[in-house]
């Protein structure tokens, strides 16, 4: 697979605002007995402040975002950024309700987030008018960047390829978290070069970047962060070879981390790892005996 040039698509992304270039960590959000665990979370950012990535994503769906009521939300957001001074996070955010959605990304635009990452609103699946409407309306009250998280198999809605360029000549719509499997559609946003492209789908991390994608929010990254790292940056340089050497290993294990719901076995290896409990808010449940087994082995064919 050859790279695509880069040059034209990283002065119109210069141009534009803030570089969402490279690795991001969607975070997952530790719990204690019920409650959001504050200490963990903090030793947590600490763990992969130093590790390369660009920046953190905070209550994603791999935060179990859902399941947190907004004050616990914004104490998960707080905590992160307090912990991770000049360190760029972004917040996740969805919602169904467009007036309380406006309202609380005006509050959150005064905190100094790099972004927010908005998908569409769940359960309505409205038509793709309605959905330039709603990304429309609320990139117009942000005070910082939206990444478009484009998510349909959570939210319902699809967001076609006219209308994600339709979205790209907002001047705060600024790239976009793909997540469609719809190699197409990335690949002709990739060659529009408005919207930084982020692979979304972890197994498709290689492909997307090598394309001139550039970069990737991956639940996948929490283990073995500096070699996801470091496969972006051979990529951008131009080592393919070299990228590839050590993306292969990668692939079985992200594999089987998204056999049974994210971040259940994500949090197992975590938990391992002496990183937080292996804990999760219901309906969410622990992953099984058998995939913690299989995760093991693949784990330590990585390392």
């Amino acid at each position: 697979m050859q790279t695509a040039p880069h040059t034209h698509q990283a002065s119109q992304a210069n141009q534009a605002g803030p570089d969402f270039s490279g690795l991001w960590i969607p975070l997952v959000t530790p719990f204690d007995e019920g409650q959001v665990d504050k200490p963990a979370l903090k030793r947590l950012v600490a763990h992969y402040r130093g590790s390369g990535i660009a920046g953190l994503v905070v209550c994603g769906s791999t935060g179990e975002a859902a399941a947190l009521d907004e004050d616990e939300q914004l104490q998960t957001l707080h905590t992160v950024m307090d912990q991770a001074p000049g360190l760029p996070v972004v917040m996740g955010l969805s919602g169904y309700h467009l007036g309380k959605t406006a309202a609380r990304i005006k509050a959150l635009g005064t905190l100094g987030l790099a972004g927010i990452l908005l998908p569409a609103p769940s359960y309505i699946r409205p038509s793709q008018a309605g959905l330039i409407e709603w990304f429309t309306a609320l990139a117009d009250v942000s005070a910082v960047p939206v990444i478009l998280y484009d998510i349909p198999y959570r939210t319902g809605s699809r967001l076609e390829l006219e209308t994600i360029l339709a979205l790209a000549g907002h001047p705060r719509i600024l790239a976009l978290k793909d997540c469609s499997g719809d190699p197409a559609k990335t690949q002709a946003l990739i060659a529009d070069g408005r919207l930084q492209v982020l692979a979304g789908e972890d197994v498709n991390i290689f492909s997307t970047v090598a394309q001139g994608g550039r970069g990737a929010i991956a639940a996948a990254a929490h283990l073995h962060t500096e070699r996801f790292v470091e496969v972006l940056r051979r990529i951008r340089t131009g080592d393919l070879a070299g990228a590839e050497a050590l993306w292969t290993p990668l692939q079985p294990l992200i594999e089987v981390l998204f056999a049974e719901p994210n971040p259940g076995p994500l949090k197992a290896l975590m938990a391992q790892r002496g990183l937080l409990r292996n804990e999760l808010r219901s309906p969410m449940t622990r992953a099984s005996a058998a995939l913690v087994e299989r995760l093991q082995r693949l784990d330590a064919l990585v390392a």
